[in-house]
């Protein structure tokens, strides 16, 4: 009788490197490959446990002597608009939505290079080329969707590569027109999928990190319903006052412990 062996993911880690959030902070992430029969289980299994998707690469961070990054997501049900959110909506009602399968075009890529140049010139990403653009976009091992957003006069404004998950809609990466800032496109692009994710009956919007101290992530603890995930376990946030980005030598269990840690699927092959 032949039989079929569980397939282990295999775990790794990332040399540090310096924190993109936090200034004087080296960063380090635990990560797997995501490919396969398997992907769309792995996938659904690991984001529900801070996991995040980079192509076909599942990472999260695991840091020396910092914790500061905390998964994020928004209960749906527990959602409601402020009235700041509010008004982002009716600021851009024009806009019309257009999901469509992942596939990279030239008018998306330079809408990047514009978001790229205006906020994020000195990124990782500050160098990425076309070819780059069109990998991170398409090649995607799992149900991914690119979701356009275009004015009918200045066209397209806002994009967001999107993860379906089982549980909801991860936001991979998002960017759109730097000319329209003062419109909240971003905090528009997070508002609307909490919609697509309420009318598909899917509970969560998974945002990416928050991290405390850092003023480019402090937009994502303003919408009401956000839950982190801490201490291997998702709660809801509390004041985000309550959370701080200190550093301690103890704060991260070691790799071998977190690995352990990790709630796999069952991936084995099922065989007539």
């Amino acid at each position: 009788m032949r039989h079929t062996l569980p397939l282990t993911p295999q775990f790794y880690v990332t040399a540090p490197q310096p924190c993109p959030y936090l200034e004087g902070r080296m960063e380090r992430k635990l990560f797997t490959s995501l490919s396969g029969d398997n992907a769309d289980r792995l996938n659904n299994s690991l984001s529900k446990q801070g996991f995040r998707r980079s192509q076909n690469v599942l990472y999260r961070p695991s840091c020396a002597d910092c914790a500061a990054c905390l998964s994020a997501r928004i209960d749906v049900e527990a959602f409601a608009p402020s009235k700041s959110q509010r008004r982002a909506m009716n600021r851009n009602k024009e806009l019309k939505r257009l999901a469509t399968s992942p596939w990279a075009t030239e008018e998306q890529y330079e809408l990047f290079r514009d978001y790229l140049d205006a906020r994020h010139a000195d990124g990782g990403m500050a160098d990425m080329d076309v070819f780059e653009f069109a990998a991170m976009i398409e090649e995607t091992p799992i149900r991914s969707r690119v979701v356009e957003y275009s004015h009918p006069e200045r066209g397209l404004t806002g994009v967001s590569l999107t993860d379906v998950l089982d549980d909801g809609l991860s936001m991979v990466y998002s960017f759109y027109d730097p000319d329209r800032a003062n419109d909240s496109l971003g905090t528009y692009m997070i508002l609307d999928h909490i919609e697509i994710a309420r009318d598909a009956g899917l509970p969560y919007v998974y945002l990416g990190y928050w991290v405390p101290g850092s003023p480019k992530m402090g937009y994502k603890a303003k919408f009401k319903g956000v839950e982190l995930y801490v201490g291997g376990k998702w709660q809801k946030m509390r004041d985000p006052a309550d959370y701080d980005a200190e550093r301690h030598p103890l704060k991260t269990d070691p790799i071998a412990e977190q690995v352990a840690n990790i709630s796999l699927p069952d991936l084995r092959t099922p065989f007539g």
